[in-house]
């Protein structure tokens, strides 16, 4: 399971798993775990902004903080993601 940094945001690991490649560009918020049971799941736009497809069970303020870290790392996370998927970014 690929995550983007090995260090949590907001308490929560960000990352990917190599089954959900075949979808747009998106981030799971995970406890240490790394289990999709009450993990988050943002999908994220080519200006880095995310659309919430599950909140799982991070709060409003976890959700908030990890959507302003996707924003300013966007770029970066996307080459880690491009690097297992042909898939780009969200565009609905």
């Amino acid at each position: 399971m690929p995550k983007y940094y090995d260090y949590k945001v907001a308490g929560y690991y960000l990352y990917f798993t190599s089954h959900c490649v075949i979808e747009c560009m998106h981030v799971h918020a995970s406890d240490r775990k790394l289990t999709e049971s009450g993990s988050a799941k943002l999908f994220v736009k080519s200006n880095g902004d995310s659309v919430i497809q599950n909140q799982g069970i991070l709060n409003e303020r976890e959700i908030h903080k990890i959507q302003e870290f996707i924003k300013k790392n966007y770029q970066e996370m996307y080459l880690k993601w491009a690097a297992y998927s042909k898939e780009g970014f969200y565009e609905k």
